[in-house]
């Protein structure tokens, strides 16, 4: 079988920059869709962290696939995140983002595409980095080129400590349906069964980002007292597919100062893997 052919030339290459006016109404719809608990980002008065993403969603596939072939967009699943915050989204923002992708490695189960993307207000200022990797399931594309996204991994001599936190959380069984329209999030796979099947998934699947976001205010409701302008970095690698009505239980442990290791099961199953949280004292 002929390698699908990626294309090298689309490194470093920024898209268009895309702007976004935040609202209270925005950022509390996203709060509603995710399950979250802390009240001021339910009024919407400040973004819960995984907001960050919404400004930049429009840009993230088509950086991605100015390096991956079109025709493998059915198999893209998304594989990291990693968020650096330089401070929080608040309503009344008026935002611009791009992105740009920074390499891809091929592996003979698939292909990661590393998208970079940056966030800067009305005054120029930098309000948040993120790094998400693309995998491209089954499309080898035989070769690495460019960047890697930073390392996150979790350290296992950190299992013969006790957490330091578990919070358990219900997925809903509608909750695809409230985020993608919270969070401007299409895919078909989390909004349509057939679809979903038809892509070699077990049926509709959570957004990656949604779960993830549950796990950012297990650990700023646990570890932060639900200040989000104390979290820093926030990042995961998604290990399984989560499913509607499924219960997420979110372990932390202490992995240094202002830094908090974590990862997420269902029914003993790793979903979300080599979870980091980095907050300021």
């Amino acid at each position: 079988m002929t390698a699908p052919e990626f294309d090298p030339t689309g490194i470093g290459q920024w898209t268009e920059p895309a702007t976004f006016e935040v609202t209270a109404e925005r950022i509390s719809q996203y709060a509603e869709a995710t399950n979250d608990p802390i009240a001021r980002h339910r009024d919407g008065s400040v973004a819960p962290p995984v907001f960050a993403i919404v400004p930049v969603f429009d840009s993230l596939v088509p950086a991605a696939l100015s390096v991956a072939p079109v025709d493998l967009l059915s198999r893209l699943l998304h594989g990291e995140q990693d968020f650096r915050f330089h401070r929080p989204i608040r309503p009344g923002d008026v935002l611009t983002s791009r992105a740009r992708p920074i390499g891809f490695t091929g592996r003979p189960n698939g292909t990661a595409v590393v998208v970079r993307t940056e966030t800067v207000d009305a005054h120029g200022e930098l309000v948040n980095e993120q790094w998400m990797t693309a995998f491209f399931r089954k499309a080898d594309a035989g070769t690495s080129v460019g960047e890697a996204a930073p390392s996150h991994r979790f350290d296992e001599s950190l299992r013969e400590t006790e957490p330091v936190a578990e919070v358990v959380a219900h997925v809903d069984e509608d909750q695809t349906f409230r985020y993608g329209p919270a969070a401007g999030d299409p895919m078909p796979i989390h909004l349509d069964d057939e679809l979903a099947r038809m892509s070699g998934l077990p049926g509709i699947i959570a957004h990656g980002l949604c779960t993830m976001a549950f796990t950012s205010w297990a650990v700023l409701t646990e570890l932060a007292g639900s200040d989000v302008d104390r979290l820093r970095r926030l990042a995961v690698r998604f290990a399984k597919p989560v499913l509607p009505g499924q219960d997420l239980t979110t372990r932390v442990w202490r992995a240094g100062s202002g830094s908090w290791a974590y990862e997420t099961t269902v029914d003993g199953e790793l979903v979300v893997k080599d979870g980091l949280a980095e907050l300021s004292h």
